[in-house]
């Protein structure tokens, strides 16, 4: 009777320990980019020529959460499963960037209708619709009447080459 009685002991002791372990197990699983997850990273954006025209690196983490397309899906998707401190550099082609160049996103409109200090090739401008949805134009050309302004993104027909590096995992 006495040994049973300590045997029951242990098993429950063993018992209790279990779910200890397991918890503790899962504090130990390393946080990786995953879904619903927010991330910090720094980045470099590189064109293929060499160009860098974004970094923020030494300066404010860009903060997004995976899963929401707050940032380019291909990017996305290059980023899931990285750890804190991991770097990974990545190439998105145009067509998994900012897509192609559309030459009928040039449009001409009347010279009045642009600020007298924009009318530069290249000035950007911000467009409004009808519904207040604002969108980055640029000035691609400027005539006597007429100003061409460009509606593609500024980053379209581009291949993007990203240095990431993951800071932080919540």
């Amino acid at each position: 009777m006495r040994l049973s009685s300590r045997l029951r002991t242990l098993a429950t002791t063993a018992c209790l320990a279990l779910p200890l372990a397991a918890a503790s197990a899962e504090e130990e699983k390393v946080a990786v980019v995953e879904d619903g997850r927010r991330v910090s990273t720094e980045f470099t954006l590189s064109f293929d020529d060499g160009t860098e025209p974004e970094t923020n690196v030494g300066a404010e983490p860009i903060v997004f959460q995976q899963g929401a397309h707050q940032i380019l899906p291909a990017l996305e998707t290059a980023l899931a499963g990285m750890k804190v401190s991991e770097s990974r550099k990545v190439t998105l082609d145009p067509g998994k960037g900012y897509g192609e160049r559309d030459p009928s996103l040039l449009q001409e409109v009347d010279v009045a209708q642009i600020p007298e200090g924009a009318r530069v090739a290249g000035a950007q401008l911000t467009a409004e619709d009808a519904e207040g949805n604002q969108r980055l134009v640029r000035v691609h050309e400027v005539r006597a009447d007429k100003v061409v302004v460009d509606l593609n993104h500024p980053l379209a027909g581009k291949t993007l080459h990203f240095d990431v590096k993951i800071l932080k995992i919540e």
